[in-house]
């Protein structure tokens, strides 16, 4: 359990996937949508996604040839805005 905790927590310290994760709180979005929010390359965003699949951060969903992507549960959307909330709250 806790290499998987340290897993997650590595995943979390990118910045990248952190913005991922922030676009995904909005709801569902496929990889060009994430990449237009962003503002990076469709082969980054795929990597990352990965990633983060991989660590059970996000799922996916295929629609025809389209894969869309959410947050895995409700626990990684806590877990990101009461890491916002704590850095607001030291500054």
């Amino acid at each position: 359990e806790i290499n998987k905790l340290g897993e997650i927590f590595q995943c979390l310290s990118n910045t990248t996937r952190l913005k991922i994760i922030l676009t995904l709180i909005e709801g569902e979005k496929n990889v060009t949508e994430i990449c237009e929010i962003i503002g990076m390359e469709q082969s980054a965003i795929s990597h990352q996604l990965k990633r983060m699949k991989d660590s059970n951060l996000v799922k996916s969903r295929k629609e025809g040839r389209v894969v869309h992507y959410s947050l895995d549960d409700e626990h990684i959307t806590m877990l990101v805005t009461q890491g916002l909330e704590h850095v607001t709250h030291i500054v």
